[in-house]
């Protein structure tokens, strides 16, 4: 007597039959599954020597839905969980890690950046290596143990300037410090030695022993021929925040700003409303092209923080006090000689000029015969000069002045127009340079 087949024997007859042929993708191979297990099993032929057994129906539900629904229409049932059997497997496969099974189930979006973007981007990735991070140390001693200790005392940004390693940077950054240390971008640190500074216009060199493959010199522009308008870009290290780009425009050209140091003004600023902070000092401003164009050094805001009214010093005052220090150590500039009296006195007093308060007899000024102010037997203030013109050039107050002498070179003569008494004066002063500051 012949067994009856089982139901896996059916089930494998039914696949090779002719109503539903092997697929010939295996992505319908569930297509094909559902119809075979749609379709009825045949009772198994009987023999006519042997009883044949009923075959059993392990699949009830195939047979209940073949006789509730169309054919056709459970087919497409089936079909369609089989499709989220698919989708649950390929969502298996991503939880337990299989990348490989599951790629072709995700689509990544790649990444679209403007061309203005993309611009940004390769300005930031090609300089940032040229910005370095600046930490002043100063000398302390403990209250308790009389230990003397380095601690940070100020923190500020700077550039490289050329492959023998000096690294410009503003002089109230280092001012004060008994030790510098410069980091890199790749975050090497590096002690750092003052090559020389000008406190008049804020500026100072330093310099560190870093391989030369490390050392990436920022490109220099031209500041001549900014306007107003144009994008700027400052890296810095704003509160410490290392290599921070921010972006804005030039807001105003031929700015005045004093010098933090000496009170000096120093001419020709750049006004920018690119967000600079504390730490961005020192670091540099670039134009479109990645180029520098000036120095960061000074904000104006009553909270400390950006307001949107920043200054930077212009690289083409920069480049030729940064040579004089490589080349000298510092900056000879010429000097009258002389201390003046602040210009709200002298507005006090109804006058126009500098009024000179104390003219050395070992200056120019005091060589040249230029009178101080004194007090006279009876203890009353004797004016002295008051400087009005020189060389022809009106002189208002203290930042004529010293615009008129940064023009000028040692060893110059000058004429110097003054106001002595009531009758005025023309007095031929020669400039020499200004003393060397420790």
């Amino acid at each position: 007597m012949a067994a009856a087949p089982s139901s896996s024997a059916a089930a494998a007859a039914c696949f090779l039959s002719s109503p539903c042929p092997l697929p010939s993708r295996q992505r319908h191979f569930p297509r094909h599954l559902a119809c075979a297990a749609a379709s009825k099993h045949a009772p198994a032929a009987s023999s006519s020597r042997s009883l044949a057994l009923p075959s059993p129906a392990p699949w009830p539900w195939p047979r209940r839905l073949a006789e509730l629904v169309p054919a056709e229409v459970a087919g497409r049932l089936l079909s369609s969980a089989a499709g989220s059997f698919i989708v649950a497997l390929a969502s298996a496969a991503l939880i337990l890690g299989d990348a490989g099974a599951a790629s072709a189930f995700v689509v990544a979006t790649p990444r679209k950046l403007q061309a203005d973007e993309l611009a940004t981007v390769r300005l930031f990735q090609e300089n940032t290596p040229s910005v370095v991070y600046i930490t002043n140390l100063a000398v302390r001693q403990d209250a308790f143990t009389l230990d003397v200790l380095e601690v940070p005392q100020g923190s500020g940004s700077g550039f490289v300037w050329d492959k023998s390693g000096h690294i410009v940077t503003n002089f109230h950054v280092i001012r004060g410090a008994s030790d510098l240390r410069v980091t890199l971008a790749d975050q090497s640190v590096y002690e750092a030695q003052v090559v020389g500074f000008d406190q008049d216009k804020d500026v100072a060199v330093l310099r560190i022993k870093a391989p030369m493959d490390k050392l990436r010199p920022i490109p220099v522009g031209v500041s001549a021929d900014l306007l107003v308008g144009q994008k700027v870009y400052a890296i810095g290290n704003p509160f410490g925040l290392d290599h921070t780009l921010t972006t804005g425009v030039i807001s105003g050209l031929r700015r005045e700003i004093s010098s933090a140091a000496t009170g000096r003004p120093i001419q020709d600023v750049i006004q920018t409303d690119a967000a600079i902070n504390p730490g961005n000092s020192g670091g540099p401003l670039l134009d479109s092209s990645g180029n520098l164009i000036g120095v960061n050094t000074a904000i104006y805001s009553p909270s400390g923080a950006s307001s949107g009214v920043g200054f930077s010093i212009p690289v083409d005052t920069v480049g030729g006090i940064v040579d004089q220090l490589i080349k000298f150590g510092k900056v000879t500039r010429p000097i009258l000689g002389i201390k003046f009296a602040p210009d709200q006195s002298v507005e006090q007093l109804g006058l126009s000029g500098v009024l000179v308060l104390d003219a050395p007899p070992n200056g120019p000024a005091g060589k040249a015969g230029l009178q101080s102010t004194k007090r006279d037997a009876y203890g009353r203030l004797v004016l002295g000069d008051i400087i009005t013109s020189v060389n022809g050039t009106k002189v208002t107050n203290g930042s004529d002045l010293y615009r008129i002498l940064d023009q000028c070179k040692v060893g110059e003569t000058v004429t110097v127009e003054v106001l002595r008494g009531d009758h005025k004066e023309k007095i031929p002063v020669v400039l020499e340079p200004k003393p060397d500051e420790s």
